[in-house]
């Protein structure tokens, strides 16, 4: 199992590239071509929706243990497989491999997860007006579901969306990112391994726009899951809203850090230095505007250039390498875009901000600490995913918690402080789905996740995680005499 699958996933078959249009995936760190992956025509996207179709015929009739039997399953042969699929992961996405083996046991992690979910799925029995009527109210599954996701996390998000989907007894057709998705038929051919019902899982790759108008217009497609940007997201939703689909939306944000004058600074300063620079930035929950109160703004600032200098950016693939390059030469370029318009504006670059003499090849880009940064610099108010981390100094509680929220953005946040009830009062007001407090690892398959205002609208993850991929039905029965 060491080479990594490289056609489309349907019904159960693995179809090649003959006579179709091909996407080739680069290398990041080298900008070299690794592979090719088929574009799926009109009809490889009809045969898996015909065969999404069938298999939910079936599978919404399994039971909870058969469900969980096989998310267990599908577990174990991703535990088995990391090595090889860490190395397709890095090879495409460009993140260092210890980053790619975290993402896959946090993958395994959601199979896991939802294999336990799979036998929580409750309804309930109503008392209601008069004892000669039962009132029930049953969960069912929702139906065939069509999932996109990204490139950032190529394995860990497709996860979330099929381990759920498969519990609650959905079948699903994922679209995985074309920039990076071999690491998601790597999750196809784990399944099918697992013994996963022909149709169940289907996989196609392609063009974005073309398969998701395709698909979310299909009338097998009974419920639609994005992980993606705003523009990408509102586009989806409107095409769910013409046809009244349900739609769960997970659209990226701009985290605000809030570093109380009580807070421990050099411990704050080193977490938030690691996990703003986590695979290079492009994390839809990493911190991106640090808001630090003025009396530790220099000393929190000092030690976080400090760990940002000793980081060790390179190729994935060397066992040293700390930040690995960018995805893409557009993200680099968003990058340098971000500096140049913070330091027009009178920001000033206290390490980085420019692409590495050492790499010559490569989306590379140098960890980069602005400060003197202002609410008006598009790196605080665009959704930056890249290596930028922007300071900025505050006075007041309610001053930090109102230029937090300013942003449209609502996904996560974080807080740093000694102070319980400044810890309570500040995860309580700040607008976003997930607060983490002196913690910025707070993603986990057991908690929900997703955001408020434009980073989007449902949760995946936890026992919240499952409820997206069933509807309710309240059924009334009359108890009539023989």
């Amino acid at each position: 199992m060491s080479s990594p699958p490289n056609q489309l996933f349907i019904d159960g078959h693995w179809v090649g590239p003959a006579e179709r249009e091909v996407l080739e995936v680069i290398d990041p760190a080298t900008e070299q071509l690794v592979d090719r992956v088929p574009v799926a025509t009109d009809a490889d996207i009809d045969a898996a929706l015909a065969a999404s179709a069938a298999a939910f015929a079936e599978w919404r009739h399994a039971d909870a243990w058969t469900r969980s039997q096989l998310l267990r399953k599908v577990s174990a042969v991703l535990r088995e497989w990391v090595e090889p699929m860490a190395a397709t992961l890095t090879e495409e996405q460009g993140k260092p491999l210890r980053e790619a083996r975290g993402e896959l046991a946090a993958t395994a992690d959601q199979f896991d997860w939802y294999a336990d979910e799979a036998r929580r799925i409750y309804g309930r029995v109503i008392d209601g007006h008069a004892r000669d009527n039962r009132l029930l109210v049953l969960r069912q599954p929702v139906g065939p579901v069509a999932a996109f996701s990204p490139w950032n996390f190529p394995a860990l998000l497709p996860a979330r969306k099929i381990a759920a989907a498969v519990a609650a007894g959905c079948s699903i057709i994922i679209k995985p990112a074309e920039e990076a998705p071999r690491t998601c038929l790597w999750l196809a051919r784990a399944c099918a391994e697992a013994g996963a019902p022909r149709g169940l899982i289907n996989v196609v790759t392609g063009h974005p726009e073309h398969i998701s108008t395709r698909l979310i217009r299909a009338d097998v497609i009974r419920k639609v899951s994005l992980t993606g940007s705003v523009p990408v997201g509102k586009k989806l939703l409107k095409l769910c809203a013409e046809l009244v689909k349900p739609a769960s939306m997970e659209l990226g944000g701009h985290a605000p850090v809030l570093v109380f004058a009580d807070a421990d600074v050099e411990r704050a300063a080193e977490t938030a230095a690691r996990a703003k620079f986590r695979n290079s930035g492009q994390v839809c929950i990493a911190a991106s505007r640090f808001f630090v109160h003025a009396a530790i703004a220099e000393a929190f600032t000092r030690r976080f250039v400090e760990v940002t200098r000793a980081l060790r950016l390179g190729d994935g693939r060397d066992p040293d390498t700390d930040i690995g390059p960018l995805a893409s030469s557009r993200r680099r370029d968003a990058a340098e875009a971000l500096v140049a318009d913070a330091v027009a504006r009178g920001a000033r670059v206290r390490w980085g901000g420019e692409r590495p003499a050492a790499f010559p090849r490569g989306f590379y880009f140098f960890p980069t600490v602005l400060t003197g940064v202002t609410d008006e610099m598009r790196v605080m108010n665009e959704e930056p995913f890249c290596p930028i981390a922007p300071i900025t100094t505050f006075a007041t509680f309610d001053e930090a918690v109102a230029r937090a929220n300013r942003s449209d953005y609502g996904l996560a946040a974080y807080v740093f402080s000694r102070d319980t009830k400044t810890t309570f009062l500040a995860a309580e007001a700040l607008e976003a789905g997930m607060v983490g407090v002196n913690n910025m690892v707070i993603a986990t398959a057991e908690a929900p996740f997703g955001g408020v205002k434009m980073s989007g609208c449902g949760r995946e993850g936890g026992s919240e995680g499952i409820e997206a991929y069933t509807h309710t039905k309240y059924v009334n029965i009359g108890l009539w005499d023989q």
